[in-house]
């Protein structure tokens, strides 16, 4: 048998490099959250805007893949995606989420849970106009999650679109947003001794955020 497992259960890593404390941090998540992006994006990480998207289906079981975020205000966190796609057939079932941004090289985790509803026709319709036109094409090419032949059948449908919409594909009925509505934000800071700081803001019915500290 490989020593592999006894490999993986040796690796330690101390945290060290910051530190989360109620004083310092903002009353509002959204403010924390922006901070924190912008500083993995400053710290020039590799893909500072992907997240880990959960999803429950309809008979209780959980799935997860990494979507990239596309936009975030007060209203919550925005991604787009094919609404034929397996994600999209579990919103539909359950309409609640769980998102996870993960920054190894700053010690942070951010978790958000919340309902999801679809942003606006405008809304999708503007960001599908603002994407390059081999991913407004590959929209309608690839249909999401369908098990297919080959590879073949995504270049076959790339070409006989793109030749059907030339320079102006329209969004496709199938495609567009997602906003999940945070019920529940978690900062997650690594330090040493695994004695980690984690800030959890609840929402209340007026909209209002608690803040407390978890236990690591």
């Amino acid at each position: 048998m490989s020593d592999l497992p006894h490999t993986i259960a040796q690796l330690r890593k101390s945290y060290g490099r910051a530190q989360l404390n109620e004083s310092s941090a903002p009353g509002n998540p959204l403010a924390l959250f922006e901070q924190w992006l912008q500083e993995a994006i400053n710290a020039e990480l590799p893909d500072p805007n992907a997240m880990t998207l959960a999803t429950v289906s309809g008979d209780l079981r959980p799935s997860t893949r990494v979507v990239l975020i596309k936009g975030y205000d007060e209203r919550g966190i925005v991604w787009y995606t094919n609404y034929q796609s397996r994600k999209a057939q579990e919103l539909t079932a359950v309409p609640f989420a769980a998102l996870q941004f993960h920054w190894v090289e700053l010690e942070r985790v951010v978790r958000i849970e919340g309902r999801v509803e679809k942003v606006s026709a405008e809304e999708s319709d503007a960001y599908f106009h603002s994407r390059p036109l081999d991913s407004r094409i590959g929209a309608w090419a690839s249909p999401q999650s369908q098990v297919i032949a080959s590879r073949s059948v995504l270049v076959t449908n790339a070409a006989r679109y793109g030749a059907q919409f030339l320079l102006n594909p329209p969004r496709p009925p199938h495609w567009g947003g997602y906003r999940l509505v945070p019920q529940q934000w978690e900062f997650w800071q690594g330090r040493k001794s695994r004695l980690h700081d984690r800030l959890r803001y609840l929402a209340d019915d007026a909209g209002a955020w608690r803040r407390e500290r978890l236990a690591p």
